[in-house]
């Protein structure tokens, strides 16, 4: 396995071991201790793993108003935009534009 030149060999179960005692509550500073790792490395680790767990499931993004689903909605929508232009019309006309 292919790693980045100055980085820690740490085992797989050990990166394991320090996420599942860090998401019960143990502080950084506490693995820190306990596993003999500077506190960046310690940090990094979690930091890492939360990174690709949340790559894992990727987040649907929706854009813009949902469309009207039935008929009747695309029917009461058209009456209502007719009515507001309309309302919009005589107040450019009461206004004194055209």
């Amino acid at each position: 396995m292919h790693r980045q030149k100055g980085t820690p060999n740490i085992p797989q179960a050990t990166v394991y071991e320090i996420v599942t005692r860090h998401k019960a509550g143990e502080t950084v500073r506490e693995l820190m201790e306990a596993y003999e790792k500077s506190y960046y490395t310690i940090r990094n680790i979690i930091k890492r793993t939360n990174k690709k767990s949340r790559e894992a499931v990727p987040l649907k993004k929706s854009r813009g108003r949902k469309p009207a689903v039935t008929l009747q909605e695309y029917k009461h929508e058209n009456k209502r935009l007719k009515m507001e232009n309309e309302l919009l019309r005589d107040f450019l006309h009461l206004a004194g534009r055209k």
